[in-house]
């Protein structure tokens, strides 16, 4: 939920209720980050854990690729009155972040977008933080067990938002129920599993833990809460609830699944190339923003987003809970129950 949703009185609104709250660190400085691990903790009981997302540096792109799209969004650019950003790769200050969340002594670290070198792992470890890889096929799966990973984060298709896996020329495209089974097969008995895409109801996440995850992630159910920094134009999408959803490369040029606009549309063949394409497309994608105008930026989210709520996050986590609790004890009744003749 990287880019403005996620907040830090999201994530202690989700850890206070009992889930595990976690905190963007994705295109924020290490200062901000800093300073937003700071309010998150003022914001959490003492002993309850929390959680903080870092993504992975990839390697740099081929520059005349992106050049080449960048002469097919000048229309666009002159559209909004705005000049094109400057593609660049940079590594979004990990070995920094790396660095701050190991003197913070951050309980849960996350990690998407590729598998991180042991040695990462390994000082995580040393400053008592657990470590979750998000993979999105069995051979990433593999790699993240390799590692020492603590739970893998197992992420469907369905899911909101970038794919989180190691490489983006392949991303993983199969469907949450069927990668965990894949992957529980694989490494399953051996680290847990948490269960990621398409998940926004107590059904579902019932439905993942008959599949063999430990517990269950979720994105796109929270985009409505009032704790979230969900902009408002984006929360209307949602809320209508309409609209199709598509996997695209068109502005970020890293594979996202969001709700399908125009720009979307228009734009199917942005090349493999993050942040290269995420910084020639932020200034198009803040003019729009800014305006209010949905069919110029993206607008994450997973399959199931018909079911968002406008709710508060506490209560919406003590109602996934209960929902929880009752899909899996009806599932046991009907098992139960002897077959009719």
């Amino acid at each position: 939920m990287a880019g403005g949703p996620s907040t830090p009185a999201l994530a202690a609104a989700v850890s206070g209720a009992g889930g595990l709250g976690f905190l963007a660190a994705g295109y924020k400085s290490v200062d901000v980050v800093e300073r937003e691990l700071a309010e998150l903790r003022t914001l959490t009981p003492d002993g309850v854990p929390y959680g903080v997302n870092l993504f992975v540096p990839s390697g740099a792109a081929d520059l005349a690729e992106v050049r080449t799209y960048a002469d097919g969004l000048r229309i666009e650019a002159e559209r909004r009155g705005v000049a094109l950003g400057e593609p660049r790769w940079e590594d979004d200050g990990y070995a920094e972040k790396v660095d701050l969340l190991c003197q913070q002594r951050v309980p849960v670290v996350s990690l998407a977008f590729g598998c991180p070198q042991p040695s990462v792992v390994d000082r995580f470890h040393q400053s008592g933080s657990a470590v979750w890889v998000t993979i999105t096929t069995v051979a990433e799966a593999v790699s993240g067990q390799r590692v020492g990973a603590d739970a893998l984060v197992v992420q469907g298709v369905e899911a909101g938002g970038h794919r989180g896996g190691f490489d983006d020329i392949q991303p993983g495209d199969v469907g949450l129920l069927a990668l965990l089974q894949l992957v529980h097969a694989a490494v399953g008995r051996n680290v847990p599993l948490i269960a990621a895409g398409g998940l926004s109801t107590g059904r579902g996440v019932a439905a993942a833990l008959a599949c063999g995850a430990a517990a269950a992630q979720l994105g796109t159910a929270f985009m409505l809460c009032p704790e979230a920094g969900t902009v408002p134009a984006h929360r209307a999408v949602i809320r209508h609830g309409d609209a199709r959803t598509a996997l695209t490369r068109a502005f970020t040029g890293r594979t996202a699944r969001g709700i399908v606009n125009r720009f979307l549309l228009e734009h199917p063949d942005a090349p493999s190339a993050y942040p290269e394409v995420h910084h020639l497309t932020s200034p198009l994608r803040a003019a729009a923003r800014n305006q209010g105008d949905t069919e110029g930026f993206h607008l994450w989210a997973g399959q199931a987003y018909p079911l968002a709520e406008p709710v508060p996050a506490t209560d919406l986590v003590l109602r996934l809970a209960a929902e929880t609790r009752d899909a899996l004890n009806e599932a046991e009744r009907l098992t139960q129950k002897p077959p009719s003749r």
